[in-house]
């Protein structure tokens, strides 16, 4: 039988009928603060999309893109697709139950690992004797 999900001791379900600031006192103290200060615009426009979209009946198939990397997933969201900007694209995330209380753009990485091809001919004295395949 799959572990059924909690959050500091509230299903799925329980956190999604929660108040705004009911939700806010289970979140970390920066998560709290940044959600009792209050939605920027941007954010405010990103929960109208999210809103929008869960009254449309759409759900999963829609992707909500943002460059809102800040906004902290709240348990509205859950099974909800986002593409998150990282500078460069959007990738899409699915928002998943172990998500909530984090930030969109934890998903989203801004870096990758640098891949290095090989050096080119004439780049060091020993590539001179290396053969052109």
């Amino acid at each position: 039988m799959p572990k059924k999900f909690t959050f500091r001791g509230y299903s799925l379900e329980e956190l999604q009928s929660m108040s705004l600031d009911d939700f806010a006192k289970l979140l970390n103290s920066r998560e709290r603060r940044s959600l009792l200060r209050g939605f920027s615009p941007m954010q405010k426009k990103l929960l109208e999309r999210i809103r929008a979209v869960r009254e449309g009946g759409q759900g999963s198939d829609v992707v909500i893109r943002t460059h809102c990397r800040d906004m902290i997933i709240l348990p509205e969201m859950v099974g909800l697709k986002f593409g998150i900007y990282n500078g460069k694209e959007f990738v899409v995330v699915e928002i998943k139950p172990e998500m909530i209380g984090h930030r969109l753009g934890e998903f989203s990485l801004t870096r990758k690992k640098v891949v290095h091809g090989t050096p080119g001919v004439g780049a060091t004295k020993s590539s001179l004797y290396i053969p052109l395949k």
